[in-house]
């Protein structure tokens, strides 16, 4: 029964072809000469064929042997490419990306993504999707190639890179009467009507469940699915609005709003940028999430640069 034919086993049989001597093709290989011999042996089983025979002081090829040695080095060139990582050209890139996230990423943070992209790739081509909370299956069917997102759990299959992470505020018009609070109790956050975002990452689902363990719950009088439009309904009537802390910060800036501590509340925002992980080694995609990463780590607009811009 003829032996496997391993590679190692061609690279011997390319070398014996090529050199015609078993001491230059195990110097060449880094083998013993018994170790080529070993492999000449096996060579001869898998091949039914003596392959190099022996003509004074020196070997010459069968017939069989000038035959293999013509397409041998084309076999071992493709085999060593299926070992070699791809390569990836951003400059020549025309593949298209889709990134889920938010609304306010999209606003704020997804031309500096643009920023760090398109110099560099000028013919990638990148889709913006809403993300709603908890849509995992869209980086499972392939629908989505990146979010950005708040995730307490994140399923097998999905990878991701933290982005960091920030606390609650409670969001409300300067003139609300709960402005001149440090903080505020549960007491007043219930005693007033409250707005919500209802699309991107579940930005305050924990508090009715919080509040629901103590049999309790708040009046939701209006949810939308944009920040900006839950932002100017707040600033314009006594509604209250449940935000991450870099959110709450930022809004300030844009509209005539305020921030209050809620630590009757538990809970800690975490960031991430998640992919599946069939893309995780695929160089295109590496090289898109790092740039991603990069720009959302270091935009003005991110939980990581909030920190005293208030």
């Amino acid at each position: 029964m003829p032996l496997p034919l391993n590679l190692n086993l061609l690279r011997s049989l390319e070398a014996l072809l090529e050199t015609r001597n078993l001491t230059r093709s195990a110097d060449k290989l880094g083998l013993t000469q018994s170790a080529m011999s070993r492999h000449l042996v096996q060579l001869r089983a898998q091949f039914h064929d003596p392959l190099l025979l022996r003509e004074g002081q020196r070997f010459v090829l069968t017939e069989r042997a000038e035959e293999l040695r013509l397409g041998l080095k084309t076999v071992l060139e493709q085999v060593e490419r299926l070992y070699q990582p791809p390569q990836f050209d951003p400059a020549v890139c025309e593949r298209e990306f889709s990134f889920a996230g938010s609304d306010y990423l999209a606003e704020y943070m997804l031309p500096d993504i643009l920023d760090q992209v398109l110099p560099q790739a000028p013919n990638m081509r990148l889709k913006f999707l809403p993300w709603q909370a908890g849509r995992f299956d869209m980086l499972v069917d392939g629908s989505a190639d990146l979010v950005s997102t708040i995730a307490d759990e994140i399923p097998d299959n999905i990878y991701g890179k933290s982005l960091g992470q920030d606390q609650p505020l409670c969001v409300m018009a300067n003139d609300h009467p709960l402005r001149g609070k440090s903080a505020l109790k549960q007491d007043d956050y219930l005693a007033w009507p409250h707005a919500r975002v209802s699309s991107a990452s579940d930005k305050d689902g924990f508090v009715d469940v919080q509040l629901a363990q103590n049999g309790l719950a708040r009046q939701v009088r209006i949810a939308t699915p944009y920040f900006v439009s839950a932002l100017s309904i707040v600033s314009r009537s006594q509604m209250l609005l449940t935000l991450p802390e870099h959110l709450a910060v930022r809004f300030q800036r844009q509209f005539p709003v305020c921030a209050k501590p809620m630590p009757f509340i538990d809970y800690t925002y975490r960031y991430w940028l998640l992919w599946h992980g069939r893309a995780d080694k695929d160089p295109a995609h590496r090289w898109f999430r790092g740039h991603v990463f990069d720009a959302l780590h270091h935009s003005i607009h991110g939980v990581s640069n909030y920190a005293g811009d208030a």
